[in-house]
């Protein structure tokens, strides 16, 4: 079992910047690679960004590529996702889940945090 908690979401003008922190916590966290969603008022549920359990591999959505950069630290069991130059599209809520697989699929992963919420203004 793995439980997951996102904070850090909130509201940003276009152009800032928001940092997301997820920390998970369960025996086996370790064990699992990790990413990050967003859902949109009236869509699906879409990765964002995703990384390794090692630290070693990450892939990103084309429309974060070079705005968005995903991190991880395993000693304090939390990843991250820094935002820069948001814009009023990226608004949406922001879930941090793990998998077994480094994987852009989202039924890949089994373990979901409550959510967090990202409004950007123009």
């Amino acid at each position: 079992q793995v439980q997951l908690v996102e904070s850090g979401g909130g509201l940003a003008q276009a152009g800032g910047s928001l940092r997301l922190s997820c920390a998970a916590s369960g025996r086996t966290y370790n064990n699992y690679h990790m990413g990050w969603f967003r859902q949109a008022p009236g869509k699906e549920r879409e990765l964002v960004a995703a990384i390794s359990r090692s630290g070693s591999r990450t892939t990103y959505a084309d429309s974060v590529k070079g705005r968005f950069t995903i991190s991880s630290d395993n000693r304090k069991n939390t990843m991250y996702l820094q935002m820069n130059n948001l814009k009023p599209e990226d608004t949406a809520v922001y879930y941090c889940a793990v998998s077994p697989y480094f994987s852009q699929v989202r039924e890949d992963y089994n373990y979901w945090g409550q959510g967090t919420q990202v409004t950007v203004s123009s």
